[in-house]
């Protein structure tokens, strides 16, 4: 059976859900346990993997190069560069620590984290100059609102976008009144993270939904898992999202790879959308 995928711009398809590595790195879990639960991901087909240079000041990427190798074929990893480091040398020196943090030579998708001070255009020439070294693969952003986009687009060598991570679950659909459809246009996938919330009572918030309980209960599956369909569900006849959850304990990360098959009904979501209506004008981005 195929999974669900997504497809970058450059032709590139990977698994509607990933992984996502924020808070690892804290000492929340043991590096062992981090460690395996990224390679259990990989064993049940989520190659993607997301750090940034931010997440537990490197830290996380030092769990994920560790779960990584020997693995390097079946792992897909995305990391970021702070706004503050974005300048044309700050992005290549930001790039060459997070590649040693990871081990690797080069890292298949780097992202500029948010937008900050730095022009766009120097951050794109970092990143063509580190694509032209090898040193990752292609490149995307985050946390960019409609406006944002629209200008990255129009740079020189913007069309190389692969990619915009956002905020983005059934309780925060902000992004579905302009941002996801501009981008749907572009063939430009939304990698979504904090698909179930951001933890916490945003979490249970969702999770206690009686509208989710029952469509969950109805498909016999958690809430966590129909939360997950419902982010990479297929929209206009595409599917434009990928979900990056965060899980360590190995029950989590069978379920959020058994949400891959999960297909949810014209009923199923229409009874979401009455409960969590989607938005009829424009909001301010999400961001955490």
């Amino acid at each position: 059976m195929s999974l669900p995928q997504i497809q970058l711009p450059d032709g590139t398809s990977l698994p509607a859900i990933g992984q996502g590595s924020w808070h690892m790195g804290e000492g929340r879990y043991t590096r062992e346990e981090e460690v395996d639960a990224l390679r259990q991901g990989l064993d049940l087909g989520l190659r993607v993997i997301d750090t940034a240079e931010m997440y537990a000041s490197g830290r996380s990427e030092e769990v994920v190069g560790e779960a990584v190798r020997d693995r390097r074929d079946d792992a897909f990893v995305v990391s970021k560069v702070l706004p503050s480091n974005a300048s044309r040398r700050g992005t290549i020196e930001a790039c060459e620590r997070s590649l040693q943090h990871l081990g690797l030579e080069q890292i298949d998708l780097y992202l500029l984290h948010w937008r900050g001070g730095t022009p766009l255009e120097e951050t794109l020439e970092a990143f063509e100059q580190l694509i032209d070294e090898g040193k990752i693969a292609r490149w995307g952003v985050s946390n960019l609102d409609t406006d944002d986009m629209q200008q990255l687009l129009e740079l020189p060598g913007g069309a190389a976008c692969q990619t915009n991570q956002l905020l983005y679950n059934l309780g925060s659909r902000g992004i579905e009144y302009d941002l996801l459809p501009t981008l749907s246009e572009q063939g430009i996938p939304v990698m979504a993270y904090c698909p179930v919330a951001q933890g916490g009572r945003q979490s249970r918030y969702l999770i206690e939904s009686e509208a989710v309980r029952q469509i969950a209960d109805r498909y016999a599956v958690s809430p966590m898992q129909l939360l997950l369909a419902w982010t990479i569900r297929e929209q206009a006849g595409r599917r434009p999202v990928m979900a990056i959850p965060k899980a360590v304990q190995p029950e989590h990360i069978r379920d959020n790879a058994a949400a891959l098959t999960l297909e949810l009904n014209d009923e199923a979501l229409a009874q979401l959308d009455e409960a969590f209506p989607p938005p009829d004008h424009k909001q301010r981005l999400d961001i955490v």
